[in-house]
């Protein structure tokens, strides 16, 4: 069966995947960008944004990997944005990533509020999934055709599939960095009683980079 993974996803020390006070000029929050500081300098990253250059070695190598194998994508209604629900202005939104989103196939963006497929240029389709977390999964799933799923936030969608136990695997990037505030991933879950062990880890300047798989 594929997995669902999250891959790439940067915290802060301590423990925070955004800022507080998040709005739509900072969509991370009050320094969130400072937390994927790791990610903006790889090459895997200037490609993304359609540019050559960009640095090589451990950091775009986790970086890289985030894309391998995958065959669908998970999000959480604020990873779609914007910051305020999906009222009339906001059906006209189409993401964060302009007309070509990095993802290149089918997304599933968790909402309350219904609305119909958004095909992208490059190969994305934003579907928009009413019935939960495990509706969501099983569309994914079915959709991936074998390839794996990536969850790619946020803070509170990652929780919610933890606590489900349905997540078979966490790359996390922890950046040198400290906001004191903001969207916490790891409060009250006890990750060892999930199953959850660290399987490959490895440090940079700019990011320490660890692997929890899930046991069983």
């Amino acid at each position: 069966m594929n997995r669902l993974e999250v891959r790439c996803f940067s915290l802060s020390i301590d423990g925070y995947g955004a800022g507080a006070d998040q709005t739509l000029a900072q969509p991370l929050g009050k320094d969130g960008e400072r937390v994927h500081e790791w990610m903006f300098a790889t090459r895997t990253w200037a490609r993304l944004q359609g540019r050559d250059g960009g640095e090589t070695g451990i950091d775009d190598h986790f970086a890289s990997r985030g894309f391998e194998g995958i065959g669908a994508w998970i999000l959480g209604r604020n990873m779609f944005g914007p910051p305020r629900g999906f009222d009339t202005a906001a059906q006209e939104w189409k993401g964060w990533w302009g007309d070509t989103p990095p993802y290149h196939c089918p997304v599933f963006v968790l909402t309350h509020e219904p609305r119909p497929p958004l095909q992208m240029a490059g190969g994305t389709t934003f579907h928009f999934v009413g019935g939960g977390i495990e509706a969501a999964l099983e569309s994914a799933r079915e959709a991936a055709a074998g390839g794996d799923i990536r969850l790619g936030g946020g803070v509170a969608t990652i929780r919610a599939y933890l606590r489900a136990r349905l997540v078979d695997r966490l790359h996390l990037a922890i950046a040198p960095v400290l906001l004191g505030s903001g969207e916490a991933l790891f409060a009250g879950i006890d990750l060892p009683a999930l199953g959850y062990r660290c399987t490959e880890q490895a440090a940079t300047a700019k990011a320490t980079h660890v692997v929890l798989t899930r046991d069983g």
